[in-house]
């Protein structure tokens, strides 16, 4: 089988070096800057293009993995070819393809960064394609990467994109904001991380409403109203710890 990887971003990289690990023959990279392409290219020893003419027509799968506002337009290079093309978004539907003969997703439910490696035999795998055909080959490719591999519509994929929003990237957020809170007061970070490790460990094994913790769970209005002092020079930290703790309060009490 012979695979396109189209974008050279976080999702693109990590999919398209665990599918070389899985002896998957990478044959080309493209992304608009040609340095980006050759960087991911060289590590999968495929050849590296920035111009979507130069994409080879004869593969057998196209993986789209480029940001969800430029998948139409890959989308329209890619017209008349015959393999079967994919994306990798979660929030994106699997008609944006519609104009091809085959079409799916595979989108893996996970955060990316270039500088962290991830086994993708943990990662699920949401898939989902418009034929029998084309499911049965993204099951192959989807089943060599990982054991959780799920079919998921469009609909159902973009509740759980946005339910990983809160989960990934609104979490590391508050991470963000909690180092803002410990330098302006001259600490360290780093005291938080087992704070941190514990709460996600917690929740692998129980349900998140079952150990929620701290003042606004207890209703312990004194404390909540320190905090919130010690945020009066830093207001939109107040506000945000104003909005969470009446969300908290307002699930529990």
């Amino acid at each position: 089988m012979k695979v396109v990887c189209i974008g050279s971003g976080n999702v693109a990289t990590h999919l398209a070096n665990a599918l070389k690990a899985k002896g998957v023959n990478l044959i080309q990279v493209w992304s608009r800057d040609l340095t980006n392409a050759s960087e991911l290219a060289k590590t999968i020893n495929a050849r590296a293009i920035s111009n979507l003419n130069e994409i080879d027509r004869s593969a057998d799968l196209y993986i789209i993995a480029v940001k969800d506002d430029a998948i139409p337009t890959i989308t329209e290079s890619l017209k008349d070819v015959n393999g079967l093309v994919v994306h990798t978004s979660g929030a994106t539907a699997i008609d944006t393809l519609s104009a091809h003969r085959n079409y799916g997703v595979l989108y893996p439910l996970q955060t990316f960064s270039k500088a962290k490696s991830i086994d993708f035999v943990d990662v699920p795998l949401c898939i989902e394609a418009n034929n029998a055909d084309s499911l049965e080959l993204l099951k192959k490719v989807a089943n060599k990467l990982s054991s959780p591999v799920y079919e998921v519509n469009s609909e159902k994929r973009k509740i759980l994109h946005l339910a990983a929003v809160f989960a990934c990237n609104f979490v590391n957020h508050l991470y963000v904001l909690s180092d803002k809170v410990v330098e302006h007061f001259g600490l360290d970070f780093e005291i938080l991380k087992p704070l941190i490790m514990e709460t996600a460990l917690k929740v692998q094994t129980e349900l998140p409403i079952n150990v929620q913790t701290g003042p606004a769970v207890r209703n312990d209005e004194q404390t909540m109203i320190k905090h919130q002092d010690l945020l009066s020079d830093m207001p939109e930290l107040k506000e945000i710890y104003q909005t969470l703790s009446k969300s908290i309060k307002k699930t529990h009490l």
